[in-house]
């Protein structure tokens, strides 16, 4: 329907038509509202749109708009900020606006939300940000083309709270004048060219709480700290080029319940303190060079707390990050993160046995241990994991038979212990272990039933030895690499020794030789002895 119909209504202050196909038509603009509104909430569900709704042209009280998803296109109206002094919130976002962001001419003091994000907007963000529009708190910028750096203006922004340039063509170094911001708690940098090192650290009054700055191309050590560490709850440096080892300050972020490390070049043990984080509700450090054993840890169950105030809820919604989960990376985004939880070591260089106390972690939805060198048994505590979806722990070296307790996870939609050197038989074809198939199995050379082809027999045992393998990849016992080495250096150090005998001792060295020159003999009479016999055949 058309807004044309309510032009009439001269005490109309508030319109919320979101949700439904509610616009104002092109040929509006020569009609003249007799209403002012205050408010006004419009949706189009992706309709293609024209021009800015031209009723808008003749508004100016208004302090709230929120025009998501509406298809208008043209350049951002900078006009709309000037003619509504008191304006306080503007949602732009995925309305197909492009061109550069135009700034009002004069400093607007009340505006203190903004969207713009998933337009097309081009060029650098402009310089003057900071001194124009000086009463923000929550800017949202993403998912545009903007280039060049950030602004040195934001930084003079006392009130930001929540800074989103995340999915830009932002590149550059962090500036650590971020770091200074005091009433900063959510930063979303991720998705850009940003390149060098971290910023060293936040000053003493940040209250940063959520930092995203994953998919970039920063290097050098996480050498950052934060000191009001208490506060964080997420973190996330993924799909970077960060080298070094996991800080031991880590476990200053007592509160922190997202840990985001994977795809970067990370190496050394895991810091024991990192198992102090009791409220980590989600892991993820695959894709690295870490070392060492896996620690036991404590996957907390707790939900976000409370919300305090409208700014602390946008952020929350806002949060986003990539979880490989059932062999495919997903996006999680808003409040379904409050209910998430996982751990993903996968792809590092971790050895020994899979601590039992993982199995405790009876509400995690993922666990993925794969492409390391894990050995022992699958722990029988896994049993416990009663929610888990995805269970991933192919490999590795991981022996012994496959608990056949598992049956029982019921929640299980993912399951692959292959590339092993598991033994026995598989787990009986019931509830979810039925549309498991052969590739969840594959390479365990001991492992026999359904639905690989090998039918276990009566005879066979259930944990033989490991044989030979030549396939390190598919979890052979012996490395034959190393077993062809250490057998040459062998053989040659036997002959050493004994030309050392021989040469060291004259006696040995006479029967030696007495002993070769028997030996020739005897050989030569055997086969002329026997030469008329082999003619005949």
């Amino acid at each position: 329907m058309s807004l044309s119909p309510l032009y009439n209504l001269s005490k109309l202050k508030y319109f919320d038509g979101l949700d439904n196909e509610i616009y104002a038509e092109e040929y509006d603009y020569s009609l003249s509202p007799k209403f002012q509104l205050e408010s006004i909430s419009l949706s189009s569900r992706g309709q293609g749109g024209g021009a800015f709704p031209k009723f808008l042209y003749h508004q100016f009280s208004l302090q709230s708009l929120d025009l998501i998803d509406i298809q208008i296109k043209g350049e951002f109206p900078n006009w709309l900020i000037e003619n509504n002094t008191y304006l306080h919130d503007l949602y732009l976002e995925n309305c197909s606006l492009s061109g550069p962001f135009l700034l009002p001419k004069n400093s607007h003091m009340n505006l203190s939300l903004l969207s713009i994000s998933m337009n097309y907007f081009q060029g650098q963000i402009p310089s003057e940000i900071g001194a124009r529009l000086p009463g923000l708190k929550v800017l949202f910028m993403s998912g545009n083309g903007f280039n060049g750096s950030i602004p040195f203006s934001l930084g003079n922004i006392s009130s930001l709270q929540v800074l989103d340039l995340s999915n830009n063509s932002l590149q550059g170094q962090i500036p650590g004048w971020i770091g200074n911001m005091s009433s900063l708690e959510f930063l979303d940098l991720s998705g850009n060219n940003f390149s060098g090192r971290l910023p060293p650290g936040f000053d003493t009054s940040s209250n940063l709480r959520y930092v995203y700055l994953s998919r970039n191309k920063l290097q050098g050590p996480i050498a950052m700290t934060f000191y009001n560490s208490f506060e964080m709850f997420a973190l996330d440096l993924s799909h970077n080029n960060l080298t070094g080892s996991i800080p031991k300050w880590i476990d200053r972020l007592s509160n922190l319940r997202f840990l985001l490390l994977s795809y970067n070049n990370l190496e050394g043990e895991i810091p024991i303190r990192l198992c102090r984080l009791d409220q980590l509700t989600v892991i993820d450090l695959s894709h690295n060079h870490l070392s060492g054993n896996i620690l036991s840890w404590m996957i907390s169950t707790h939900h976000f707390p409370q919300q305090y105030n409208s700014y602390d809820y946008m952020s929350s919604s806002q949060q986003s990050f990539e979880f490989t989960t059932k062999n495919v990376s997903l996006s999680y985004r808003g409040s379904i993160i409050q209910y998430f939880t996982g751990i993903d070591f996968s792809c590092n260089n971790f050895i020994g046995e899979i601590p039992p106390e993982i199995g405790n972690l009876s509400m995690i939805k993922v666990l993925n241990l794969s492409h390391n060198s894990l050995t022992g048994p699958i722990p029988p505590s896994f049993l416990n994991l009663k929610e888990i979806e995805s269970l991933d722990l192919s490999y590795n070296k991981l022996d012994g038979e496959i608990p056949p307790q598992l049956t029982e996870i019921f929640s299980l939609e993912f399951f692959s212990v292959a590339h092993n050197n598991l033994s026995g038989k598989t787990p009986a074809r019931v509830a979810q272990f039925s549309t498991f198939e052969e590739s969840c199995y594959k390479d365990n050379p001991f492992l026999c039933g359904e639905p690989l082809p090998k039918i276990c027999g009566a005879a066979m045992p259930s944990s033989p030895t490991p044989t030979l393998t030549n396939n390190e990849d598919d979890g052979g016992f012996i490395d034959m690499e190393v077993f062809y080495v250490t057998f040459g250096v062998a053989y040659i150090m036997v002959l050493l020794v004994i030309g050392a005998v021989l040469y060291i001792n004259p006696y040995w060295r006479r029967a030696w030789f007495h002993f070769i020159e028997a030996s020739i003999n005897n050989c030569y009479y055997f086969l002329v002895d026997n030469l008329p016999i082999l003619s005949k055949f």
